[in-house]
């Protein structure tokens, strides 16, 4: 018998002295094990001491040992580490706390006194409400009031309204824009993540001030007149900016911003809202708005710096999505359905998650999926991906918006924010190697409309019984809150289809189930710090700037 490469050799008598449980690390290539574990183990012995920042009384009550001692048992372990370790908790509830940290430092600095507080009348949300084909919901009345009170307060707005898809959060952050222009003569600056979503949220803004004297413009990276649009800024002739990230450029300056809206708000850092709330100086209220449903659990981690506002009724007359579960060697037998939707004028949306074929990844591509379909389908099929440059994904869009073509191939692009009345069947290809919330977005995108909708999620054969609970859930609800609770309870340790896929925070040490005691307990105790106090947890903070910095450069 043979032994290739062994770790160790040694005389018999000596095996006290070998170590027989190893750390095992995510190594890139040209690192062995070996010489990994030399260089940690040579970094241990070279950093001095790192102070505590807990309290012995704390450390005893919650079973913690201090840092120093935590951070050498978890790189020579003595037993197999798993995610109930104490010393992975200790580093799970230091993960978690300095994160809230953080967003107490911003809300500080955010909630602080405006010069003066901003006056406004209802008349202009009237005269919006009567141009409306539609009438508010009951939630959507009671959030108004909370944005009006944060408008009329002497303090900062620093707000989210967190909704589910198509629960109409756009036309109430452009309502509080319109009374932010009206009276004081301040402007309104409305971010979006992509060019597709602003020119959609511009359009809808024309059309529904059409009526009232209020200038909008519109300033993406396609955006040709930049220069002029940004002298009009500078100088107050422009009300309203709709945009992307570009409006936060060094080089756009506002003559009296009075709001900052940030659509999609989780495509965006904790440091790119403070960047954004400093904007404006102290007059400027802020306000996100996410179409992402966050379970109770990772709540106070994500928004703890905000205030929220939950919008969960459904507009009126909206209709439910239906969704059905198909094995993809059918596929097939999905195409007589499409038919009967375009000859009754339907459009259809179709969602693979690659490109391109891939060597590694068994999935469907949107370039091969727009071959088979145009085949079928011919000139009645468009595709749109990442790699387009934006016109092309604009032209795609218009011309599915025109009803030019019929079927749009995408990847998971189309997640986010567009809109299209018409489109009332999506089918979404390997759906069970999505997330679940990120699935709820994707069937979002229809059901807009007055007609019956639906949702066909393919998925490959040999599910685990793990992926047949998750599809099993968007059957049977449309509610985006519920789903996100559900995805939770379902999501093991490390699985990177939940959260990751949503753009929301990804813990690379606490788990949001299996350490819920310790999201609570860091909330409780972040409730108790008071403003001086927040400096004794400086390094800390460098701690987790530094983990999260590393991260990013790998």
């Amino acid at each position: 018998y043979q032994i290739t490469n062994p770790t160790y050799v040694k005389p018999f008598e000596n095996s006290e002295d070998i170590i027989k449980v190893f750390p095992k690390y995510h190594l890139t290539e040209g690192l062995s094990e070996k010489i990994y574990r030399n260089l940690v183990s040579n970094t241990l012995k070279k950093i001095k001491e790192i102070d505590e920042w807990y309290s012995d009384d704390f450390l005893k009550k919650n079973r913690f040992k201090e840092i120093n001692t935590t951070f050498f048992n978890l790189h020579n372990p003595k037993n197999k580490i798993n995610i109930f370790s104490e010393d992975l908790r200790r580093i799970a509830y230091d993960e978690i706390f300095s994160n809230l940290l953080v967003l107490l430092k911003t809300r500080k600095i955010i909630k602080i006194k405006k010069n003066k507080a901003k006056k406004f009348s209802q008349n202009i949300e009237k005269k919006i409400l009567e141009n409306l084909p539609y009438k508010l919901t009951k939630n959507q009345k009671k959030i108004l009031i909370e944005l009006d009170n944060d408008i009329k307060s002497s303090f900062k707005m620093f707000r989210i309204i967190q909704g589910d898809v198509g629960s109409g959060k756009t036309i109430l952050a452009l309502i509080l824009a319109a009374k932010i222009c009206e009276n004081n003569n301040y402007q309104v600056a409305y971010m979006a993540p992509t060019e597709i979503l602003s020119k959609q949220q511009y359009y809808f803004a024309k059309q529904i001030f059409k009526s009232l004297n209020i200038k909008i413009e519109i300033l993406t990276g396609s955006t040709k007149n930049k220069k002029e649009i940004s002298q009009k800024l500078s100088s107050g002739e422009i009300n309203i900016i709709i945009g992307t990230h570009a409006l936060f450029q060094k080089n756009i300056k506002f003559k009296k911003l009075g709001l900052a809206i940030i659509d999609e708000q989780h495509k965006f850092g904790v440091k790119q809202r403070m960047k954004l709330a400093k904007k404006g100086g102290k007059d400027c209220d802020v306000l996100f708005m996410s179409a992402t449903p966050i379970p109770r659990t990772m709540m106070m981690s994500i928004y703890g710096d905000m205030d929220i506002s939950k919008l969960t009724e459904k507009p009126i007359g909206r209709k439910k999505i239906n969704t059905y579960i198909k094995p993809e060697n059918k596929v097939l037998d999905i195409i007589p359905i499409l038919k009967k939707q375009i000859n009754s004028n339907n459009q259809i949306f179709w969602v693979c998650p690659l490109i391109d074929d891939s060597k590694f990844l068994k999935y469907s591509s949107a370039i091969k999926k727009y071959d088979f379909l145009e085949k079928i389908f011919p000139k009645k099929v468009g595709l749109i991906h990442g790699a387009m440059n934006e016109n092309e994904k604009n032209l795609c869009i218009n011309n599915f918006k025109n009803k030019k073509i019929n079927i749009l191939v995408s990847t998971t692009v189309i997640e986010v924010g567009v809109d299209i009345p018409n489109a009332n069947t999506i089918v979404i290809e390997n759906s069970n190697k999505f997330g679940l919330s990120q699935l709820h977005q994707l069937r979002g995108r229809v059901g807009r409309g007055k007609k019956e909708s639906m949702c066909i999620l393919l998925y490959k054969d040999n599910l685990s019984e793990n992926a047949k609970k998750r599809l099993k859930i968007l059957r049977e609800t449309n509610d985006g809150f519920k789903i996100a609770e559900e995805d939770l309870n379902l999501r093991g340790h490390g699985d990177l289809l939940g959260y990751q896929q949503s753009g929301i925070k990804n813990f690379r040490f606490a788990d949001p189930i299996h350490h819920k005691d310790l999201f609570l307990l860091a909330e409780n105790e972040i409730k108790k710090i008071k403003k001086d106090e927040i400096s004794k947890y400086n390094n800390l903070i460098k701690l987790y700037d530094r983990v999260e910095l590393l991260v990013e450069n790998i």
